[in-house]
């Protein structure tokens, strides 16, 4: 009998394709976007990166007594994400951006309402429905992360410690999703279970609407 994680990723099957067939998605994994497109993505990932943290130790401090099960490895998460955001303003250095600039700018609409919807699932809905989140964000970067860094430098001809996020993220990952499917095949209420299909669905969504506010994906030319 198949697991909860297996359900969860055939049930989300629309929204994952949905997600993958954005016209710049598509074109990064081509190689045909620009530095000022890769430097945008990066700005918005920082935006939502810096919260990753914050928002496992608030999803930790809201689990009730019933899911005190799934400290250890939202402990674990935390470990593992801690400084991600320092890495992505390293790379944007690495393609001459003002670091220090978007460390202190806004973040884009789409990526605000993003992070706003994951606080409020935690503070508001049931804390578990993170975990979706985690599914979208992991699970999509462990298919195109690293593809996406090769193929983009390849054509912009930045140095590899440009994409210290995007390689970084795609190779820890393949733990990551083994040990998101090992837990997420423990959750076995049918309310926790709807929880994390749903927010998993609204967050193919929002994550799908950065990438959708990022300049128009222009071919490049070689």
């Amino acid at each position: 009998m198949a697991g909860f994680y297996e359900r969860l990723v055939a049930e989300t099957e629309t929204e994952r394709s949905n997600l993958i067939s954005i016209p710049i998605i598509q074109q990064a994994l081509r190689g045909e976007v620009n530095k000022s497109q890769y430097i945008d993505f990066l700005q918005q990932a920082y935006h939502h990166v810096k919260h990753t943290v914050p928002l496992l130790m608030a999803c930790g401090s809201r689990m009730d007594g019933n899911h005190m099960w799934l400290q250890p490895a939202i402990a674990e998460y935390i470990e593992e994400e801690i400084g991600h955001d320092e890495w992505i303003l390293n790379d944007l250095k690495a393609c001459g951006a003002d670091a220090e600039s978007i460390r202190h700018s806004q973040p884009g609409f789409e990526t605000e309402m993003m992070v706003s919807y994951a606080y409020h699932q935690i503070d508001r809905g049931n804390p578990i429905s993170f975990f979706g989140m985690v599914l979208v964000l992991e699970g999509t970067s462990i298919a195109l992360a690293t593809h996406a860094a090769s193929a983009i430098q390849l054509s912009l001809g930045l140095p590899d410690h440009a994409f210290t996020y995007l390689n970084s993220h795609g190779s820890l990952d393949q733990g990551h999703v083994k040990f998101f499917q090992n837990l997420m095949n423990q959750v076995n209420h049918e309310a926790d279970q709807q929880s994390i299909l749903h927010s998993a669905r609204c967050f193919f969504r929002l994550y799908g609407d950065i990438f959708l506010s990022l300049q128009p994906a222009v071919a490049v030319k070689h």
